[in-house]
C-alpha cells in the first residue's frame, strides 16, 4: 500500500478494522476533510456528494479509493476552489456589514498564509469570537508566528519588490561575465532572507531602508567585496551603520532588475523607488519616444549627460524631472550591483540626486537619509501594498482614511511589522464588505 506520510495521516483520522466500520469512518473522514476545504462547519446537505462518490468508489475498488475519490470531489467543488462570501438574507443592496467570524478567519489565512484556516483558527471562528479585538491580535501573532507566514515572502515580497522579475533579467554575458544563475538565485534568497528576518523578528519596517545587516554567502559576498564569509550557506551578516549595502537599494536583486542587459537605467531605478518606496508612481510615457541612443563614434557621453538628452524632449521632461535624478544617485552600483567609482567611459561616478520634494543629496546614502527623513511616505506605501494585498483590489479613494489610520497607529510601535498587519487586519476595509 501507500506509504505513511504525514499528508496521509492528516486525511486518515480513523482506520475501520472491519468492513462494518467503513462507513462510519469514511464518514468521519470525509467530514473533517470538508470542514478544512470548504473553512465553514458543514452540513449533511455539504457532505451529500462526497459521500456519494465514496460510497460507489468503495463498492469498486475498496475504502481507500472511495476516500480518494471524495476528495477528488472536494477538491474540485466551487467552495473550495472560491473564496465565497454570502451577503445576509434580507439586506439591502449596496449595503456595508460586517463579515463573519468564518469569512474573516479566511480573509485572514489566506492573507498571512495564502492557504486557508487551520483547525486553531476554524475553531475560534465557529465559536464567534475571531472578532474579539484581543481574539483577534492573539490569532494573527500566532500566525505571523507560524512557519506558514514565509507565504508573505514568496508572494507579498516577491510581488511588490519585483523579486520575481529576477529570472528574466539576463545581463550580457560579454559585459558581465560574473553574472551566472547562481549569482541570480543568491540575489533572490539576500532579499527573501532579509524581509523574512523584518517579518519573524517583528522589526520596524523601516529597516527595510536602513538595517546594518544582510544575508550572504561566499558568492554574494565576493560579488559585494565584503570579506570573511566563506561557504554556500547563507548566514547573517553585520554591516557598518554607514555601508551601501544596508537596505534593500544595496542588494543585488533590486538593482539587476531595475537594470537593461546592457547598462543600469537611472529611469528603471527611479521608477522603482517612486512607485515601491514613495508610492507615487509616474504616469505612462507618451507614445513613440524614442530610445536612449546607445554611445557611438566620439566622445563618450556619461549616463547623466544621455539623460540630460532626454529630458531636453518636452513629452518626456515632466516625468523624467521625476525619476531621473534618483536614479542617478544610485549610479554606483553597476547593472548587476557591484560597486563601481567610474563609469564605462572611465569618468568619474557622478551621484549626485533630489527627491520629487526637493531634498538634494549625494549617493545611495544620500538617498537613503532623505527617504528616512519623511519615514510616513514610504510606511504609507507599504502599508497601501499590504492592503492592496490581503484585500486582492487596489486600494481605493474610500480606503484613505483606514491607510492614514493604520500608519498613525503603527507610529507608536516604531512602525514594527506587526503594528501594520494588525492595524490592516482591524481596518474597516478588511473587516467590512458591501451587499451585492
Amino acid at each position: 500500500g501507500a506509504g505513511d506520510t504525514p499528508s496521509r495521516r492528516r486525511i486518515f483520522v480513523c482506520r475501520p478494522a472491519k468492513a462494518s466500520e467503513e462507513e462510519a469512518c469514511g464518514r468521519r473522514i470525509i467530514s473533517t476533510l470538508a470542514r478544512r476545504a470548504y473553512r465553514r462547519p458543514v452540513t449533511d446537505a455539504d457532505l451529500q456528494m462526497p459521500l456519494g462518490f465514496f460510497k460507489d468508489a468503495r463498492t469498486e475498488a475498496g475504502f481507500e479509493a472511495g476516500i480518494e475519490m471524495a476528495l477528488r470531489a472536494l477538491i474540485t467543488s466551487t467552495e473550495f476552489l472560491f473564496r465565497v462570501e454570502r451577503d445576509p438574507e434580507n439586506i439591502a443592496p449596496n449595503t456595508a456589514y460586517r463579515v463573519s467570524d468564518l469569512e474573516l478567519a479566511s480573509r485572514l489565512s489566506f492573507f498571512l498564509w495564502s492557504s486557508i484556516p487551520d483547525d486553531d483558527l476554524l475553531d475560534v471562528a465557529t465559536r464567534g469570537k475571531l472578532h474579539e479585538p484581543a481574539v483577534l491580535e492573539q490569532q494573527v501573532r500566532r500566525m505571523l508566528a507560524d512557519a506558514r507566514s514565509e507565504a508573505l515572502v514568496n508572494n507579498f515580497a516577491e510581488q511588490w519588490l519585483y523579486l520575481r522579475n529576477l529570472a528574466a533579467s539576463n545581463p550580457d554575458p560579454r559585459l558581465f561575465a560574473d553574472f551566472d544563475d547562481n549569482l541570480r538565485q543568491s540575489f533572490r534568497r539576500e532579499t527573501e532572507l532579509f524581509f523574512e528576518s523584518v517579518v519573524k523578528e517583528d522589526r520596524s519596517i523601516l529597516d527595510l531602508l536602513k538595517a546594518n545587516y544582510t544575508f550572504l554567502n561566499e558568492r554574494l559576498a565576493k560579488h559585494y567585496g565584503i570579506p570573511n564569509v566563506y561557504g554556500s550557506q547563507f548566514r547573517r551578516v553585520s554591516l557598518g551603520d554607514d555601508s551601501v549595502r544596508g537596505g534593500l537599494l544595496g542588494q543585488g536583486s533590486i538593482l539587476t532588475v531595475t537594470s537593461y542587459a546592457t547598462r543600469t537605467s537611472p529611469v528603471l531605478r527611479g521608477k522603482w523607488v517612486l512607485e515601491n518606496i514613495l508610492g507615487t508612481p509616474p504616469p505612462p510615457p507618451p507614445p513613440n519616444v524614442p530610445p536612449l541612443k546607445e554611445n557611438g563614434v566620439g566622445k563618450v557621453l556619461s549616463m547623466r549627460e544621455r539623460m540630460e538628452q532626454h529630458r531636453s524632449n518636452p513629452a518626456c521632461s515632466g516625468c523624467h524631472s521625476l525619476m531621473d535624478p534618483i536614479g542617478l544617485s544610485i549610479e554606483n552600483f553597476d547593472a548587476i550591483g557591484r560597486w563601481r567609482t567610474r563609469t564605462e567611459g572611465s569618468s568619474p561616478v557622478d551621484s549626485s540626486g533630489g527627491l520629487p520634494s526637493g531634498a538634494t543629496f549625494e549617493g545611495v546614502s544620500g538617498l537613503k537619509r532623505a527617504l528616512l527623513n519623511r519615514p510616513e511616505l514610504f510606511v504609507t506605501t507599504v502599508t497601501e501594498k499590504l492592503l492592496t494585498y490581503a484585500l486582492g483590489r487596489g486600494v481605493e479613494y474610500y480606503d484613505v482614511p483606514a491607510v492614514r489610520t493604520v500608519t498613525r497607529d503603527a507610529r507608536n510601535n516604531d512602525y514594527r511589522f506587526s503594528s501594520l498587519v494588525l492595524g490592516i487586519v482591524k481596518s474597516t476595509p478588511f473587516q467590512m464588505r458591501r451587499s451585492q
